[in-house]
């Protein structure tokens, strides 16, 4: 299922120049992104530093097949250790089995328009079946609503098995303190919202105080990371990008920079909170995604979230996702390569557990083209990755060209 068929009609926005996506960097640019990404993914150890500057930049991961190898980087998954897919007889037995399905059946509108109703009941039986698996390996987690928005965007870019992994990291990194059985870590992380707002503008933070609007406004945007709000799927993956490549907080960040983005529009509507909460709840189609990525990375460096803690910070209470990172952010930069992880698992031997499919090596005429065209484009630093690309993955350098 391509990204172009996920589009989403309707948004305007930043125009590219003819013949290149909105949000993607110029032709030499995105081959030198490529190369990055490649070396990054075959060096032993994985380069995450690399894979997420490449996430934060302009374009984001570029394609749905390069999300697959570096989503589960991100993320620390072993695409070769994937769980088996859950058997159906025991998912109606979970407590969350019939609110879980009522939000799946609810999530027409978040998969490819034009798609065919039986297809998507395939997949909405997948999304079902996802976020049971997750819930199943791990009671300590509680499902919300809106979890569902997140694992149809992992569905719809990996597919069942691998999307299971990432959401399950997802879910005990990034998003565990939506996941607490009451609201409070989750209104801990949207108090750091207004920190924000005051140390960026003061007029735009008093006012919103004087509306008394609060921050409900942007609940659904970080607990669905935006993919309830957002009407073009390649906005949704250009975020997730960013958000996966980044601090758990960052999606608080990105809520600020939207708001200031806003800023005129805010202060010139009536100072009540019918008026303000209506306002910016509604997301525009046209916003300039690069650039509010941009000033969010921007805004991060410029006001810590250790600065923010104290006025953020309410009955003492820590965040889990927080607290847990630099930890994660570790465990992340001691993966092995691909290449390591499948001869390992072929070591192994058959154990009984199904294997994840990717590509196998290839050797065909279109491949070898690609590889020479761009060794003659790009020199040494395209000769220094073609020792593993026909291993690795063919699909990938013919993005090239």
């Amino acid at each position: 299922m391509s990204s172009g068929r996920r589009q989403r009609g309707g948004d305007v926005g930043e125009q590219p120049p003819p013949g290149r996506r909105r949000g993607e960097p110029p032709g030499s640019r995105r081959k030198q992104k490529l190369l990055s990404i490649h070396q990054a993914l075959t060096s032993d150890p994985v380069a995450v530093e690399t894979l997420r500057g490449a996430a934060v930049s302009e374009g984001g991961l570029l394609t749905d097949e390069i999300r697959r190898r570096v989503w589960p980087k991100l993320l620390s998954v072993n695409v070769y250790n994937l769980p088996p897919k859950p058997g159906r007889a025991v998912r109606r037995n979970h407590k969350d089995y019939t609110q879980v399905q009522l939000d799946v059946s609810r999530s027409a509108r978040r998969f490819p328009p034009g798609m065919q109703a039986e297809q998507r009941q395939v997949l909405q039986e997948q999304l079902l079946d996802l976020i049971l698996q997750v819930l199943r390996a791990r009671p300590e987690l509680h499902y919300y609503q809106g979890y569902h928005d997140i694992a149809v965007t992992l569905l719809l870019v990996t597919g069942q098995r691998l999307g299971s992994a990432l959401l399950e990291s997802l879910s005990t990194h990034h998003l565990r303190d939506f996941m607490d059985p009451t609201m409070d870590s989750t209104k801990h992380i949207l108090n750091y919202l207004m920190p924000l707002l005051q140390r960026e503008s003061r007029p735009l933070h008093d006012f919103m105080l004087r509306a008394e609007v609060g921050t409900i406004f942007a609940l659904s945007w970080l607990i669905t990371w935006y993919g309830h709000v957002l009407a073009n799927f390649q906005h949704v993956l250009r975020l997730y990008d960013f958000f996966l490549a980044s601090h758990p907080l960052m999606p608080v960040y990105f809520a600020a920079v939207l708001v200031l983005h806003r800023e005129e529009e805010v202060l010139a509507c009536d100072c009540d909170m019918p008026s303000v909460h209506q306002l910016l709840s509604q997301i525009p189609r046209d916003l300039p995604y690069e650039r509010l990525v941009g000033r969010a990375l921007q805004l991060f460096q410029r006001h810590p979230h250790t600065e923010l803690a104290r006025q953020a910070a309410l009955q003492g209470r820590k965040s889990i996702a927080i607290g847990s990172f630099s930890a994660f952010q570790r465990a992340a930069s001691r993966q092995r390569p691909d290449a390591v992880l499948r001869r390992e698992r072929q070591q192994e031997g058959a154990d009984g557990r199904a294997r994840v499919s990717l590509p196998t090596p290839g050797h065909s005429p279109l491949v070898k083209a690609a590889v020479w065209g761009l060794s003659a484009t790009l020199g040494a630093a395209a000769l220094a990755v073609t020792q593993t690309a026909l291993e690795w993955a063919p699909e990938f350098l013919l993005q090239l060209f």
